[in-house]
């Protein structure tokens, strides 16, 4: 499963996924290798995390290592997640604005950073536009925005989004 996927992105998904098959052991193959994506897809459920530049004998021992009832994360990556331990990083620390967002409202913020209307947002969380409305304005207030480029600003900042 790829975190950067159009119109869902892998972090949703994976939510989604488990909650319709929980038994089902989802690896992320991604470009990010900043602790945050890689914490937001193990917190989704994600057992196993490679980077895209993983080569071909990592990714089939992942797969073996996953499907085993264990955990994979590439070399890369624990470093990554050891360096952001020793520095007391944490994904939710009342310092992160994004803490504030439910998942839901992390979910439309993804979208809407993403560039997507509100009609569009709406279709694909199954929600009405008018709903999509009401999340994009209580996210703003949230977190101290006020308009959308200062929301794709923040996203940036924290590691929502990125320029890759």
């Amino acid at each position: 499963m790829d975190i950067s996927m159009p119109e869902l992105n892998g972090i949703d998904a994976s939510y989604q996924i488990l909650e319709a098959c929980p038994s089902t052991r989802i690896i992320m193959l991604s470009m990010h290798s900043a602790s945050e994506h890689i914490l937001r897809a193990l917190k989704a459920g994600a057992r196993g995390y490679l980077l895209k530049e993983s080569a071909g004998k990592e990714v089939a021992h992942a797969v073996r290592t996953v499907h085993g009832g264990a955990r994979y994360l590439s070399q890369k990556i624990s470093d990554n997640l050891l360096e952001s331990y020793i520095q007391k990083y944490e994904v939710d620390s009342p310092d992160n604005p994004l803490s504030r967002l439910s998942p839901r409202e992390k979910e439309i913020l993804q979208l809407v950073v993403e560039g997507k209307s509100s009609a569009e947002i709406a279709s694909i969380v199954l929600l009405s536009p008018k709903t999509v409305e009401t999340y994009r304005s209580r996210m703003m207030q949230k977190l101290n925005v006020s308009d959308i480029p200062g929301l794709v600003k923040l996203a940036l900042r924290h590691n929502l989004i990125s320029l890759e």
